[in-house]
């Protein structure tokens, strides 16, 4: 069995988003996700480094002429666009699940009120993925390094976010009701304090 790779940098992640929608095209469908995690940051150029996959948080329907709705990605996906991604897995040596709904629980906790109004669409091909706004991201983020460590992977990219104390304050609002413990509670002002010591404008 050849090992799988990592994506590189966001032109490799591009590359394969791009792969995806030329496949979607040739099969006459058009698929709309949305995305999270390392790979956003990447596209977004708020980091530069390898990450494994892509997140899809929703999948979306168009609801106007700028509108979209936001629904839970299915669990399989669509066919042609689960076989488009296993054909550029494939092709491109990733992860038999590179493009996957592991977010997708966060439904069931819910989302930051108005997610959808904040995202920020790209085309490739067929295939239109939309990137979630920076206070989305700052909330993702700070929950994720909540329930990992403060000084680990997601802490180190909420440094690289840079966020003021008032994106600081509004993200932690959010995060503490996706677990009212008190011990969670702690973890999070842990994580606020890690970030704002480390972060690259120190008074904001």
């Amino acid at each position: 069995m050849v090992p799988s790779r990592d994506f590189t940098d966001s032109a490799d992640i591009e590359q394969a988003l791009q792969r995806v929608g030329e496949l979607l095209a040739a099969a006459g469908e058009e698929h709309a996700i949305v995305i999270i995690g390392g790979a956003a940051l990447n596209l977004l150029g708020v980091v530069t480094r390898t990450t494994r996959d892509v997140d899809i948080l929703a999948v979306a329907r168009r609801r106007g002429a700028r509108e979209w709705r936001l629904d839970p990605p299915p669990s399989p996906l669509p066919e042609r666009l689960a076989a488009a991604i296993r054909t550029v897995g494939r092709d491109m040596g990733l992860a038999d699940n590179w493009l996957n709904t592991g977010p997708a629980l966060q439904w069931k906790q819910g989302l930051p009120r108005g997610l959808g109004t904040r995202i920020t669409w790209r085309k490739y091909a067929a295939l239109r993925v939309g990137l979630v706004g920076r206070a989305d991201l700052i909330r993702f983020k700070l929950y994720a390094a909540a329930d990992d460590h403060p000084g680990g992977r997601h802490a180190r990219d909420l440094v690289l976010l840079d966020p003021s104390d008032i994106e600081l304050r509004a993200a932690a609002r959010w995060v503490r009701t996706q677990d009212a413990g008190p011990q969670f509670a702690r973890i999070v002002n842990e994580v606020v304090t890690h970030v704002r010591a480390r972060r690259g404008s120190r008074e904001r």
